[in-house]
């Protein structure tokens, strides 16, 4: 993979980046993720819903199968998970338990090594979502 040197111009790095997430039902995702995690709709046209998330565009692509990844596919950092991971809770949102392989706290947060604090939960197509909080 090629590196871009000082001396050349950034490709993407002033560009600002979307994010993608696969979905099965309009009326579906447009309630989970507008009306329940409180992302604006911006548009959408048959083919996907285009949301704000704070500045950063999420297209939710309308697809005829969802293949969900077995891992994290969008996440949000937060200044207060323990806050958001009780307002996940009190939507009805369930956040996920890994106590096979990870520590996680009452609520289902887990503390990484380096303090970063990480919960799990999914979207109605079984996307693996999460919200953090980072350490310093």
């Amino acid at each position: 993979m090629a590196s871009a040197s000082s001396s050349q111009p950034s490709i993407l790095g002033s560009s600002k980046i979307a994010a993608f997430v696969a979905v099965g039902n309009a009326d579906t995702a447009r309630t989970f993720y507008r009306d329940t995690l409180g992302l604006r709709l911006v548009t959408e046209d048959g083919f996907a819903l285009v949301f704000d998330a704070n500045g950063t565009t999420l297209r939710a692509s309308l697809v005829r199968e969802v293949v969900t990844a077995p891992y994290t596919v969008l996440g949000w950092e937060v200044e207060d998970i323990v806050g958001k991971a009780k307002n996940l809770a009190a939507a009805g949102i369930k956040l996920e338990r890994y106590e096979n392989f990870l520590k996680q706290d009452e609520l289902g947060i887990w503390t990484a090594p380096g303090g970063t604090r990480v919960a799990w939960f999914k979207d109605p197509d079984g996307n693996l979502l999460s919200i953090s909080q980072h350490e310093g």
